[in-house]
């Protein structure tokens, strides 16, 4: 029976472990670089498709470094707010450099 997270500060270990190769956390940092792209682009042309291209790029890009990179299943299955979350911490701790691309664990 697979471990049941109630609170994100639990949850964020897991996440972490479930991305340790750095094509993975590649793939995701650009998926959410390109969200975060496609999400002002809309703002800024005031054009609600562009959220859809936001979604389908991180997402797209994301499950790409799940399945054939990591070889597991995306956490946005079973916790996809935790994972969302999860997701944007990891992109700014890799932008401050808290974290790196090439996980050591």
């Amino acid at each position: 029976m697979e471990k049941q997270y109630h609170t994100f500060e639990e949850f964020y270990p897991y996440y972490k472990s479930e991305h340790r190769q750095t094509g993975t956390r590649i793939s995701h940092f650009i998926g959410t670089s390109l969200f975060f792209g496609w999400l002002i682009t809309g703002i800024v042309y005031r054009e609600p498709i562009y959220l859809i291209y936001a979604v389908v790029s991180a997402y797209g890009l994301a499950w790409v470094g799940h399945f054939f990179i990591e070889k597991n299943k995306p956490s946005t299955f079973q916790y996809p707010e935790f994972s969302l979350r999860g997701d944007f911490k990891l992109y700014f701790e890799i932008w401050t450099g808290r974290e790196k691309f090439n996980a050591r664990y």
